[in-house]
């Protein structure tokens, strides 16, 4: 019925089988006219549960019609797994126990991205904790910067805030290919990167005043000294973060720590009882489970342990410890680190059962279960990507969703469907 949907969206619908017939999606663009798209600002979600909820994320997955090399990226490969095998469901061969439900892609895929912050926004996701190597070109680290950046120009537009997690383990990479003199200076052109381009904008995630920074390790940086010297070039300092019991190696550099996964549960109920009380500033945690691939991948050893993810209820146990503990911050571990299967995007697997925990985790208010739609609108950008028409509609319906005007969204999803 009409008096069910907006006049806007029933005009939307219109136009989208206007414009869209006679359409060749293999082809050259619709000529006729295209849509004008309603920008619209996004709208927080509403949620009852106080505790920030953070995702860990990953940005280093490539393609081979990214690379520009056309190699697929050592994160779907490792050293023996080729993505152009495919079988007969249609499953490419991957480094992975598990299989993202859209399969392998691209960290800097618009649609991509899209999809991944839409699905988080819905599950009560307050912002992303980007997990960043540096602005060298070394290795795969300026694929990962542009990845990086190609998710942060999305960010604002879908209301998701973020925050830094930097990895100095590969700091005397940079040294011994001469790119800098010492690792402490390496470390400091990365803050000044750092300060020039994140700390300052909006959606960056502020604590106490200070941007939040996150480092895993520390690797390379052991000593208060060396801390103290590579943010010598930082103003503000920022509230700075190491893993779980490395805070004394940045001495009165860190604010405090936050937990990881390992071995069992038993290990992050010994954080929340006995470190957590002490930390002026500490991040709880929640995973899904741990399964590494790199044995398999014949990239490494293999870890030696693993997490059942017990069908969702490794998930519930860790987001329950976070509950009883009253953690003020809560980081999610993590949304695609597929070679460890600690992912929490949805997968062939395990569907969308973890984002449905983390929604009700959150308590996110008034709003459907639109995940499997969410998916749609990442499909149609796929059929329709010559579709310079439908595409404009399908920017509409993203629009829709990041104002949380739902029943617009589907409404327009359908009409593009039918």
């Amino acid at each position: 019925m009409i008096t069910s949907k907006s006049l806007k969206t029933v005009c939307a619908m219109l136009l989208v089988s206007m414009l869209s017939c006679g359409s060749d999606d293999g082809g050259s663009d619709n000529p006729d006219p295209t849509p004008e798209v309603e920008v619209l600002d996004p709208v927080a979600v509403s949620k009852t549960n106080s505790t920030k909820v953070y995702m860990h994320y990953m940005p280093w997955f490539e393609t081979n019609e990214s690379s520009g090399n056309n190699q697929w990226g050592y994160h779907w490969t490792m050293a023996n797994k080729n993505p152009n095998t495919v079988d007969g469901t249609g499953k490419r061969e991957i480094a992975s126990h598990f299989y993202p439900l859209i399969g392998p892609y691209h960290s800097g895929d618009k649609d991509v991205i899209e999809y991944h912050l839409l699905l988080m926004k819905y599950a009560g996701i307050d912002g992303v904790l980007i997990d960043w190597y540096g602005r060298y070109d070394v290795n795969d680290y300026r694929m990962i910067r542009d990845n990086t950046e190609a998710l942060i120009d999305l960010l604002d537009e879908v209301g998701i805030s973020y925050a830094i997690v930097y990895e100095d383990r590969f700091l005397q990479a940079i040294v011994d290919q001469g790119m800098a003199p010492t690792i402490e200076s390496a470390a400091k052109s990365d803050m000044s990167y750092m300060q020039s381009n994140y700390f300052n904008d909006d959606a960056y995630i502020q604590i106490n005043s200070k941007p939040l920074l996150l480092n895993f390790g520390p690797i390379t940086l052991t000593t208060p000294e060396q801390w103290t010297e590579t943010f010598s070039v930082l103003n503000p300092k920022p509230s700075f973060l190491t893993l779980w019991y490395e805070s004394a190696e940045a001495g009165n550099n860190a604010q405090g720590e936050f937990s990881w996964v390992y071995e069992n549960n038993t290990h992050l109920t010994n954080f929340y009882n006995n470190q957590y009380p002490n930390l002026d500033l500490a991040f709880g945690s929640a995973y899904p489970g741990f399964d590494d691939f790199y044995e398999e991948g014949s990239a490494e050893a293999g870890i030696g342990w693993s997490i059942d993810h017990n069908s969702g209820a490794t998930l519930t146990e860790t987001l329950s410890l976070a509950t009883s503990s009253n953690a003020e911050y809560l980081q999610l571990i993590t949304w695609n680190d597929f070679g460890e299967g600690t992912m929490l995007e949805p997968t062939q697997e395990f569907g969308y059962s973890s984002l449905e925990s983390i929604k009700s985790f959150a308590e996110v208010q008034n709003l459907p279960n639109v995940f499997s739609s969410i998916y749609q609108l990442y499909t149609h950008r796929k059929a329709h990507a010559n579709n310079t028409n439908i595409q404009k509609q399908l920017d509409q319906v993203f629009y829709y969703f990041v104002a949380l005007q739902v029943d617009d969204a589907l409404a327009l999803l359908q009409a593009i469907e039918d």
